[in-house]
């Protein structure tokens, strides 16, 4: 690790490459589940699905003396119309790199593909009222979004905990740079995701964002008004949130 700071009441680390932020940060929620296991009967996690999560997700199937059996899963966010087979559909990736890996209580996955969106939208939104989210697993946009709240559709105090999104043009060309996709047009328009209070109501936050692309980004989280233009500034007003990034994603911040 090269150094650790706070900017308002974020923690931010910084470390030399990929791995090694995804081992800290998998050490790091393994200790938080483990705290939480020990004082409640049952813990409730939501995992971001992107190439970003690579590292930390196969470091956190790792980490010891984890009961997942008393742990609750669910995913963040889902593209609208996307084959349900489809490798570039978020509960697939998590499914194959997390969900699968380990003896999870309940696994909960967002249906782009329901008949009903509203209808989906409501139901998953019962689900997170029931089980009451302890910790966030996520990472941030080239955008800045957190989910797929891009700027245009961010809402710090959002009425609801799900909806429908239309997906900016930044965000649609990130997932070609991330090589999820061929070709732009190739990426879905619309997406399910949580909303930012949704994610913020966690006691728990741990943001994973690793990569040059997301240089920018990282510069805007820690430096820009705490506004949705730039949506993960809102991590700067959370009590309890860990920012994770390498000498790549750091590059543009100030030495």
């Amino acid at each position: 690790m090269i150094s650790q700071s706070n900017t308002n009441q974020l923690d931010f680390r910084r470390f030399d490459n990929r791995n090694q932020l995804g081992d800290s940060a998998a050490q790091a929620v393994g200790n938080c589940l483990r705290s939480l296991l020990a004082q409640q009967d049952t813990v409730s996690v939501i995992f971001a699905a992107a190439p970003s999560q690579e590292e930390f997700l196969a470091a956190l199937c790792q980490e010891e003396a984890i009961d997942w059996s008393r742990i609750h899963a669910f995913h963040m966010d889902e593209y609208v119309q996307l084959a349900d087979e489809a490798p570039q559909r978020f509960g697939n990736f998590l499914k194959e790199r997390i969900f699968d890996r380990v003896p999870f209580q309940t696994v909960n996955y967002l249906n782009g593909n329901a008949p009903d969106l509203v209808a989906e939208c409501q139901r998953y939104s019962d689900l997170l009222k029931q089980q009451a989210v302890d910790v966030v697993c996520m990472g941030i946009g080239e955008n800045c979004h957190i989910a797929f709240n891009d700027p245009h559709v961010a809402d710090f105090n959002d009425p609801v905990l799900v909806k429908v999104v239309d997906l900016d043009q930044a965000c649609r060309q990130q997932q070609v740079n991330d090589d999820c996709f061929t070709v732009f047009e190739d990426v879905p328009t619309h997406a399910l995701t949580l909303t930012v209070p949704a994610l913020m109501q966690a006691p728990h936050v741990f943001c994973m964002v690793p990569g040059v692309n997301k240089a920018q980004a990282v510069y805007h989280t820690l430096h820009s008004p705490v506004s949705e233009q730039y949506p993960s500034t809102i991590l700067r007003l959370h009590e309890d949130a860990i920012l994770f990034v390498d000498t790549d994603s750091a590059s543009r911040l100030p030495q």
